[in-house]
């Protein structure tokens, strides 16, 4: 008997999965410090958050197996984010974000493995593809965030930038893989300039690749139309 999960995300609600998701990250981006600087509610980031996870599950839990795998990686995640004063304790914050970086990683490969088994250029896979690229940059905040945990000073922040929680390194993360580089942040010692120039790296080759296969694709995708259309005029 087929999986009742599969008629609820593989069916008629699987085409706006990703579009929620979008939505979800870009108010993690963009409402939620805006909102944080005027209401002074800490908790907007954790709620954003919640609702990326929630996301990031109804698009690829198309099986109770997935649902579960997701929830279990990202339960110290969220147990440490959750729970107030957990940061306090080192081994508990860096689980939580190894937790952070298997759930997101988890969470790619499975968006990725979508876009690219896809044949037709559509909104959803538009928006799969932009997902997929903003995830990078969150699941790359969670290494640094390690990265400074184990190795403190390996960035210059400066004083005037107020760090709560670490967010400050999913704005470097995003800043980073887009390579617009500031500058105001700047990783000091070995590890984090490596990771910092592989992030980089990757996300140019991201959108190198991206862009290869969409346009592919929709090149595909017209001149199969054109035969078509080709071979209903002779008939």
């Amino acid at each position: 008997m087929p999986d009742k999960f599969q008629f609820l995300f593989m069916g008629k609600y699987s085409k706006g999965r990703f579009l929620f998701l979008l939505i979800a990250l870009m108010g993690l981006m963009m409402l939620s410090p805006i909102l944080e600087e005027f209401v002074r509610l800490n908790i907007l980031m954790d709620i954003f958050i919640t609702l990326v996870f929630i996301g990031c599950i109804s698009a690829i839990s198309n099986t109770r197996s997935t649902v579960f795998i997701t929830i279990v990686l990202a339960l110290p995640m969220f147990l440490t984010m959750w729970l107030p004063g957990l940061e306090k304790y080192t081994s508990l914050y860096l689980l939580g974000n190894f937790s952070g970086i298997l759930f997101m990683t988890f969470v790619i490969v499975s968006i990725l493995s979508f876009v690219f088994k896809e044949r037709e250029v559509n909104a959803n896979i538009i928006y799969a593809s932009i997902v997929t690229y903003l995830l990078l940059a969150i699941m790359w905040s969670f290494i640094f965030k390690i990265i400074e945990t184990l190795q403190p000073g390996s960035f210059f922040v400066p004083g005037h930038i107020l760090d709560k929680e670490g967010t400050i390194f999913t704005y470097y993360s995003f800043v980073t893989i887009t390579t617009l580089g500031y500058g105001d942040i700047t990783p000091i010692k070995a590890a984090s300039r490596a990771f910092s120039a592989i992030e980089a790296v990757i996300g140019q080759i991201y959108l190198v690749v991206l862009v290869a296969r969409l346009v592919g694709l929709n090149i595909a995708q017209t001149m199969t139309k054109d035969i078509g259309q080709t071979r209903d005029k002779e008939k």
